[in-house]
């Protein structure tokens, strides 16, 4: 990765389109050479798939071919992710949204969703890119 250039945390949401070659997938293209994601959010991608009758050995090998950084979700992760549940009550964000907008606070990094509650969602939230 570029450190040079701003890291993109990529939500759930993100992969999805890229994955499904849906509206805002070439923006998630673009943002993958200095892209990661959180632990959390490739399990909800893996669901969503599966949740679609995607077979597990597809579903590895499409997120394979992607080449991934993929973030542990840590000690350090739950506290971050934890400690934004106050902030973010309000707009019903859930625990992979704080899982990648926590990652995304603790890199100094750009949040990348499809998720328009985000906008505004945190006080001292990381930048958050809307894809569509």
């Amino acid at each position: 990765m570029n450190e040079a250039a701003p890291a993109f945390v990529l939500d759930a949401s993100a992969l999805l389109a890229l994955l499904l070659d849906e509206t805002g997938a070439e923006r998630v293209l673009a943002a993958l050479p200095r892209g990661l994601v959180s632990a959390v959010n490739l399990s909800e991608v893996v669901a969503k798939l599966a949740e679609r009758g995607v077979p597990a050995a597809a579903i590895r090998t499409a997120l394979a071919g992607i080449d991934l950084d993929v973030r542990p979700f840590d000690a350090e992760a739950a506290y971050v992710a934890g400690e934004l549940r106050g902030q973010s009550r309000r707009y019903g964000l859930p625990f992979g949204d704080r899982a990648c907008l926590g990652l995304a606070r603790t890199l100094g990094a750009v949040a990348l969703t499809a998720d328009r509650a985000w906008v505004g969602a945190l006080e001292d939230g990381p930048e958050v890119e809307l894809l569509r």
